[in-house]
Order: structure tokens, then C-alpha cells, then sequence
């Protein structure tokens, strides 16, 4: 059975940073890619990064680009969401998903529970 865990959300001021972290198990780690997106209230749940199984590769939304980094560790079965200068509107639940490196989510077949991040102006 696949389990991915995000923790590292919070509260912080605008301009503020948090890391994300995602922690799997169940499957082969370093055999899959892994995203992030997320959701707004009363919004669709939106692609934020995603990286390839060997870290070489990574995707952005425009949103978050030059802002946000994603990262993976295949010895720890965890990936991570670093995010810098955090605006109001990133404010969301953040998932972390494996499955085809893409932004569209049918392409991930497992997500994790999610983590709230508030941004504070």
C-alpha cells in the first residue's frame, strides 16, 4: 500500500519561507516522479513542481517559478517543496502525488493526505 506524508505547513508573514516535505513508502521511490500541486478554497487543485525518479529534471508552474524548488532524496524516500518569498495567493492545501512526471494530476496515481500553508500579509 502507497503512503506519501506532507508535513512542513504552517503560518507565515508574506515574503516568509517554508519547506515542504513528503515522505513515501509502498512503492519503489526512485522508480517514479513526484509532484506538488494544490487548492485554494473554492478553487481546482493546481500543479505547483514536479521532478523526474532521478532529480534531473524538474517542472514548474509559472506561479512559482524562480520561487519554489523541488527537490527528491531517493535514500530517503522523501521529497521536498522548498518555498521562498511566499505570497498571499500561494496560500492553499499542498499535496505531494507519484505517479508520470506531468502537471496534469491523472497523471499520479497516489497523493498524500495534504498540508495547509497560509501566507499572512
Amino acid at each position: 500500500q502507497v503512503q506519501l506524508v506532507e508535513s512542513g505547513g504552517g503560518l507565515v508573514q508574506a515574503g516568509g519561507s517554508l519547506r515542504l516535505s513528503c515522505a513515501a513508502s509502498g512503492r519503489t521511490f526512485s522508480s517514479y516522479a513526484m509532484g506538488w500541486f494544490r487548492q485554494a478554497p473554492g478553487k481546482a487543485r493546481d500543479f505547483v513542481a514536479a521532478i523526474n525518479w532521478s532529480g534531473s529534471s524538474t517542472y514548474y508552474a509559472d506561479s512559482v517559478k524562480g520561487r519554489f524548488t523541488i527537490s527528491r532524496d531517493n535514500a530517503k524516500n522523501t521529497v521536498y517543496l522548498q518555498m521562498n518569498t511566499l505570497r498571499p495567493e500561494d496560500t492553499a492545501v499542498y499535496y505531494c502525488a507519484t505517479g508520470s512526471v506531468s502537471s496534469r494530476s491523472r497523471e499520479y496515481d497516489h497523493w498524500g493526505q495534504g498540508t495547509q500553508v497560509t501566507v499572512s500579509s
